[in-house]
């Protein structure tokens, strides 16, 4: 990584390799868990602005009128490609954070359930909606998020992560739509 004032990148060819920029965490929020953590990414302005140049390069000029996001770091990466592709945000949000008219859908955790949110509003009918997120791991937070925008009558044109965990097969559950993701493990 790069030290304030003095930035070495790495890179292959003239790409940026965002991999490098990824810190593993062993055991942690629990034993067992490889934690893998986009800070180092999100701290250098040069590789944070390849990431969303990347994300965003496929979804330019195909109409993309809205992402949409679910919080907290999905919100890191959505709001700055929605500025690149000049579209609208629409956050998703755990049960109870929106201030408005809201709609809600309920999906399966390992253990238990989770509600995400968003407005009514948050979409005209049959807007092109581009899904953003950080990570794919297991897909039931970004699955139920693409039945919340369908819901309220957006039309998903895509989803992009950063990174996508390949062994926990979230890609199953998403495969009625065109899902690309930059870094798999």
């Amino acid at each position: 990584m790069g030290v304030k004032g003095k930035r070495s990148y790495i890179m292959s060819g003239d790409k940026i390799v965002l991999e490098k920029y990824i810190r593993d965490i062993p055991d942690w929020p629990k034993k067992g868990i490889l934690f893998r953590d986009i800070t180092p990414l999100l701290g250098e302005p040069s590789v944070f602005r390849a990431a969303i140049d990347t994300m965003a390069a496929e979804y330019t000029g195909k109409g993309i009128q809205y992402v949409a996001a679910v919080e907290a770091r999905g919100f890191i990466f959505g709001s700055a490609v929605a500025a690149k592709l000049n579209a609208g945000f629409v956050p998703v949000r755990k049960k109870g954070k929106l201030p408005f008219k809201t709609e809600s859908i309920t999906y399966d955790l390992e253990y238990g359930s989770n509600t995400v949110e968003v407005h009514k509003d948050a979409v005209p009918a049959g807007a092109k909606v581009l899904m953003v997120d950080d990570l794919l791991a297991t897909g039931g937070t970004i699955e139920a998020a693409c039945k919340l925008i369908e819901k309220i009558g957006g039309e998903i044109a895509g989803i992009v992560f950063l990174i996508e965990l390949t062994g926990l097969k979230g890609i199953d559950k998403l495969k009625k739509y065109e899902v690309k993701s930059l870094i798999k493990y």
